[in-house]
């Protein structure tokens, strides 16, 4: 599974078969597009997971690095943060510009402040790995933790745990709606988990089996769109019916999913060194600019700037008028 690989044995597991049927329409992107890139001061630096906050700043994680990254103003930089950091998958910025992320050598959840200040609240459970991480419009951080196969709430420095009824659990990616509900993604369960306002929870089964859902994002409309890494395919979720589409015959690596606010769906695709973007039943694909470039994670900014953390050392960005493009 994806989220027990980790990052360093990621690349061992692209290369599974893509499962047929359905219908695929692939598009080139238009000649035009133009990329933006930031390479990363450190040799090592691997950005892993990347947000965008509403002031316009870019926050980033960096594999096996003592810093958490951040982008204003056209110039990288890097926020000290006291300790080394390991797979940190999770990252969301909240309302008031602060950015929240997963430290799993601390075993805790971090807030840094838009001036550099850090809080670190510690789980009291000996925590070997965490997923994905999202604000809600509560201010509260909700994250997977895969070990425990539950998710959890953190709010006023006080942690909610929500265990997963199925034993075969395992999440993975973490998505809030407006209203307050969470979505995440059961990679070992091949199913969608959703907990509502009230905390009640519930399931939903892929009907593709083993397609090991990874990361996920939720539409202005509702749907709930993710990836099938294992099918290499693009699901939604909508009024109770599931809808997919094969995001190429070669598995791409799909990785990293985000909605723009003209709700094209926008994703990483790790062994094709490009971005997807999916509107209307359509995928086009837009390759980067370095044949090695691994981008892990996406996020649109307010100005429909998609955003890609590379972990091969670079943070990089599609304008929105070339993200825009038919």
């Amino acid at each position: 599974m994806l989220a027990n690989s980790g990052i360093g044995t990621l690349a061992a597991v692209l290369g599974i078969a893509v499962l047929a049927g359905g219908a695929l329409v692939l598009v080139r992107a238009v000649p035009e597009q133009k990329f933006v890139e930031y390479r990363m001061s450190e040799p090592q630096d691997a950005p892993i997971a990347i947000a965008a906050g509403t002031d316009g700043s870019i926050w980033f994680t960096i594999d096996h690095a003592d810093a958490v990254g951040r982008l204003r103003n056209g110039r990288v930089e890097r926020l000290p943060t006291s300790s080394r950091n390991i797979e940190p998958l999770g990252l969301a910025v909240a309302a008031d510009g602060s950015a929240w992320y997963t430290v799993l050598g601390a075993r805790a959840i971090a807030r840094i402040s838009s001036g550099g200040e850090i809080a670190r609240f510690v789980l009291d459970t000996p925590i070997a790995r965490l997923g994905r991480l999202a604000i809600a419009p509560d201010g509260a951080a909700w994250f997977a933790d895969p070990t425990g196969y539950g998710m959890t709430r953190l709010k006023d420095g006080v942690f909610t745990r929500y265990q997963i009824e199925s034993a075969r659990g395992g999440p993975y990616g973490v998505a809030v709606t407006a209203d307050g509900a969470i979505w995440a993604t059961l990679q070992n369960g091949n199913q969608l988990l959703n907990i509502a306002a009230d905390g009640t929870g519930r399931t939903f089964d892929l009907p593709r089996g083993g397609a090991v859902p990874t990361d996920v994002a939720v539409g202005s409309d509702g749907s709930v769109w993710f990836l099938q890494f294992r099918a290499n395919r693009i699901g939604r979720f909508k009024d109770g019916q599931f809808w997919d589409l094969e995001a190429g015959r070669e598995n791409a690596g799909l990785s990293g999913i985000a909605v723009a606010p003209n709700d094209d769906v926008w994703f990483g695709m790790l062994r094709s060194a490009s971005l997807g973007r999916l509107r209307n039943g359509h995928i086009t694909v837009f390759a980067l600019p370095r044949d090695n470039a691994r981008p892990f994670s996406v996020a649109v900014d307010r100005d429909g700037n998609v955003w890609y953390a590379d972990i091969s050392g670079f943070v990089g960005m599609l304008p929105a008028r070339h993200a825009g493009a038919r």
